[in-house]
């Protein structure tokens, strides 16, 4: 028997106890008016109502759900006055007049639950879907991250680290016996503890750039490109005090797409200029190759796109075959930006 049956039977046990007591009163008393039928109604009524909410409940969050909750207790209450009504021995059905008013109160519900958003309910459910979808990109998107710093720490720097051990070991077993192969395993060790420091300093790159604490997003952007194949142009500068996760979601974006540059675009130029205002940041990528960019033709745009989600910003390209391609980022900067 699974957990949700033996719950059920176990409900189902404890509401017979009351049942069963006024039954057993009732045959002893001898009273001819059937009065413990009022036991089972209170009874009956509390399984109903949790067995309608539940029901309710089961449906996706969000306004359906208020309207099935809301559709579950007019139920009820009409169930619990028709019920009554029989009970008291019938007569006038004064019952309708109550479900009358009830039914009126879902009908309004629904009509307002199935009728178009307005601008400001679209705007909300919208952004609520890129609120969860941003979230769900973010997890993921860690989690790929981590499995990244792992995969270059093993590949990478614990290989020369091990490598640096067993290096030691055998200069200090040859110190003696042969000084000269000794200091020659010596420099071996200082060149793979050297590469091992170039490797870690990789992957910090990769997670924080250090000019990008040390001297802000702009200079950051300056020092990326000095080392790329196309030369490429900074003007404008962004805001000095921008929040760090916002700094390095915009710098790797835009690390993305001057990769993408050298990569696919056959330019010969670019330019990444900053402007906004005190609201809003915008960065703009611009190169004359061939264009062609969409962020449905390949993961590079699609990955900037749900990595600018996560500080709620967007990014627009403009990309005609026979170029240019500009990429324009957009971010909203609040009040403590």
């Amino acid at each position: 028997m699974t957990t949700g049956r033996r719950r059920i039977v176990a409900r189902l046990g404890v509401a017979a106890v009351p049942c069963a007591v006024a039954t057993s009163a009732w045959a002893v008393t001898g009273v001819d008016d059937f009065w413990p039928r009022w036991v089972y109604f209170g009874v009956g009524t509390v399984l109903a109502a949790e067995f309608l909410l539940r029901r309710a409940l089961r449906v996706r969050p969000r306004r359906r759900r208020w309207l099935a909750v809301d559709g579950a207790l007019c139920g009820l209450l009409v169930l619990v006055d028709v019920t009554v009504w029989v009970l008291s021995g019938g007569g006038y059905f004064w019952p309708i007049w109550q479900a009358l008013a009830l039914s009126a109160v879902f009908s309004l519900h629904a009509w307002m639950v199935g009728r178009p958003l307005g601008a400001r309910e679209r705007e909300l459910a919208a952004r609520v879907t890129r609120l969860t979808r941003s979230r769900r990109g973010a997890v993921d998107r860690q989690a790929a991250e981590l499995k990244r710093v792992e995969r270059d720490l093993h590949d990478g720097a614990q290989a020369r680290m091990v490598s640096l051990a067993l290096t030691l070991g055998l200069s200090g077993e040859l110190l003696r016996r042969d000084p000269d192969a000794a200091a020659r395993l010596l420099d071996e060790a200082r060149a793979t503890a050297v590469a091992a420091l170039d490797d870690l300093r990789a992957v910090m790159h990769g997670i924080h750039p250090a000019v990008l604490a040390d001297r802000g997003l702009g200079d950051a952007v300056r020092a990326l490109v000095l080392d790329l194949a196309v030369p490429v142009t900074v003007t404008g500068d962004p805001p000095r005090a921008l929040p760090a996760a916002l700094e390095t979601a915009v710098y790797f974006a835009v690390a993305e797409c001057l990769s993408n540059v050298v990569k696919h675009s056959e330019a010969t130029a670019a330019e990444v200029a900053f402007t906004g205002g005190p609201d809003v940041l915008r960065v703009t990528v611009t190169d004359d190759g061939v264009g062609g960019a969409s962020p449905a033709g390949g993961t590079g745009l699609r990955g900037i796109i749900d990595r600018l989600d996560a500080v709620d910003a967007d990014l627009h390209v403009s990309s005609p075959p026979g170029g240019p391609t500009v990429v324009t980022i957009t971010v909203p900067l609040t009040d403590g930006s």
